[in-house]
């Protein structure tokens, strides 16, 4: 079985949840960004990770995404909103429509450290505007600050460490 775990990041949130979930693959795979990404039909099973842009995949991993069909896919994800929230439910159910082409074995969102240069710019919008810096958001970038953490990691490997399992690839 020829596995591929493939991510895009920004900040570096969604490249520490690939290294941790790296840990429990089995010795025989492909490690890459998406952007240096072999054609999905070269593999059997596809991990592809991605941050969160407008409830969607970033563009790199969304058009990577785009092109797999007939595989088996586990997809994560790192965003600065909270994940059991509706913008990160919303963005895992717009992954997983991405996806649909293929047989979803896991998925996995958590929190990151939203990009300092967008928080500059929420500053700088009016009071009005639906991104303006509030005391909210303000505590949930703090919070976002740290994440992804051990836990975060671990609960990762543990998602798709099972979807291993249900394939009987030993991990």
């Amino acid at each position: 079985m020829k596995i591929l775990l493939t991510y895009s990041s920004k900040t570096g949130n969604t490249e520490k949840v690939a290294e941790a979930i790296k840990d429990i693959i089995p010795e025989d795979f492909h490690f890459c960004k998406v952007q240096d990404a072999p054609s999905p039909e070269e593999f059997d099973v596809i991990l592809i990770g991605f941050w969160v842009d407008r409830a969607m995949p970033d563009r790199d991993a969304l058009e990577y995404m785009q092109k797999i069909k007939g595989k088996k896919v586990g997809i994560f994800a790192t965003l600065g909103a909270y994940p059991d929230s509706p913008h990160g439910r919303e963005s895992m159910q717009n992954a997983r429509d991405i996806v649909k082409e293929n047989e979803i074995i896991g998925d996995f969102i958590c929190q990151g450290k939203i990009d300092e240069k967008l928080v500059e710019m929420f500053k700088s919008l009016p009071d009005n505007h639906p991104h303006a810096i509030t005391e909210e958001k303000l505590k949930r970038y703090e919070i976002a600050s740290r994440h992804p953490n051990e836990e975060d990691f671990e609960r990762a490997k543990h998602i798709f460490k099972l979807a291993f399992k249900s394939l009987a690839v030993e991990v």
